[in-house]
């Protein structure tokens, strides 16, 4: 299958290089880029020096390329790009968006967090959601989320869906690696400052995964947002401004490592009788047949370093009868599971390969 990654020179598409490089099905014909266009995959990913093939290619602008022989292309892009370049790509070429263009159904949700008309709304890309793999692999068009939205809703979803938790009394306290705020260079972003350091941002409700995490665990938990994909295909953005039924207090961390993202979410139990056994059968049950999440022995908790260079995803949970609270904790890498590695599991099941192709659940330790 020939595939294209436009935007090839950030974090998330140097590992959408180097995951299609030992990819068995995957031939990649085309590499873009911004402000390195004209430069040489090697030069601009050192990592990828060792093949040569790869290392040798040209990244060229995104104007100069033809993307009609690709079966498929990965966008790559900064937020407010993927909608205007996704509309130049022939409708028989299959797109994964990996920003976050198209995954909002609430235009006023796009808004107060994007800058821009609001593009619409793709098939969401999270195969372990209910129903997900079928709609991902009947999809031309697929928009991955965003790292932090995957951690918490593959943490929550099994429990809202089963009724054992409130989707309107959610917390999701996540430290994420730097890798997640792009390459570009930007003065808190230099190890002097974060090194030695875990630091609060975006407090608030202001980050955008928030909307992009309630709007999910609404259409789980049966609220207005029940008539999206979940209740029978996609809908038109109009259909789907309410989803009224999940309230997430999200407070992101900069944590002083490179990749992955450590998110604890908690949520209010339903009933007094919900412990940890039932909390954990249900999510055992989600994720018996999911190949990249895995719940934990009891007395283990997930760790960043566990998951680092792939697209596992571990998840734990505890019930805090004292407090009538669940806590989950999910661990993934932001660059694996959390951007190239799920595109390219969205990219296998939309190209009818096998959906393990090309990844792993195994992640690199120390």
């Amino acid at each position: 299958m020939r595939v294209g990654v436009l935007g090839a020179s950030g974090y998330a598409g140097g590992e959408l290089l180097r995951l299609i490089s030992g990819h068995p099905h995957l031939d990649l014909t085309v590499v873009t880029a911004d402000s390195s266009a004209g430069q040489a995959v090697g030069d601009v990913h050192l990592n990828l020096v060792g093949q040569a093939s790869l290392a040798s290619l040209t990244l060229a602008t995104h104007s100069a390329v033809s993307l009609g022989d690709c079966d498929l292309v990965f966008l790559a892009l900064p937020a407010g790009q993927s909608g205007a370049m996704a509309a130049t790509i022939p409708d028989r070429t299959k797109v994964v968006d990996l920003g976050p263009d198209f995954r909002l159904a609430d235009p006023a949700a796009w808004t107060r967090h994007y800058d821009g008309a609001h593009p619409g709304r793709w098939t969401r890309g999270l195969p372990e959601l209910p129903g997900a793999r079928a709609r991902i692999a009947a999809a031309s068009r697929v928009a991955v989320p965003g790292c932090y939205a995957t951690a918490a809703i593959l943490a929550l979803a099994p429990l809202i869906a089963a009724g054992l938790v409130a989707s309107d009394d959610v917390v999701v306290v996540a430290a994420s690696g730097t890798s997640g705020a792009g390459r570009a260079l930007r003065a808190d972003l230099l190890g002097s400052e974060v090194m030695g350091s875990v630091s609060a941002y975006q407090v608030g409700g202001a980050h955008r995964h928030t909307p992009e995490i309630e709007q999910v665990l609404s259409e789980l938990a049966g609220g207005e947002g029940a008539r999206s994909e979940l209740a029978g295909g996609e809908r038109a953005p109009s259909e789907l401004s309410g989803c009224g039924s999940a309230r997430v207090s999200f407070t992101p961390l900069l944590a002083p490592m490179p990749r992955g993202i450590l998110a604890t979410c908690t949520a209010r139990l339903t009933s007094a009788a919900v412990g940890t056994a039932t909390l954990k059968a249900a999510l055992s049950g989600a994720y018996g047949d999911a190949p990249f999440v895995h719940v934990l022995p009891d007395g283990r908790w997930p760790s960043t370093a566990a998951v680092a260079g792939s697209n596992g995803v571990l998840v734990q949970v505890a019930a805090d009868q004292r407090s009538g609270r669940a806590i989950v904790v999910a661990a993934i890498d932001n660059l694996g599971k959390g951007a190239a590695g799920q595109a390219i599991q969205n990219a296998n099941l939309m190209l009818g390969l096998p959906e393990t192709a090309g990844l792993t659940s195994i992640g690199v330790a120390p």
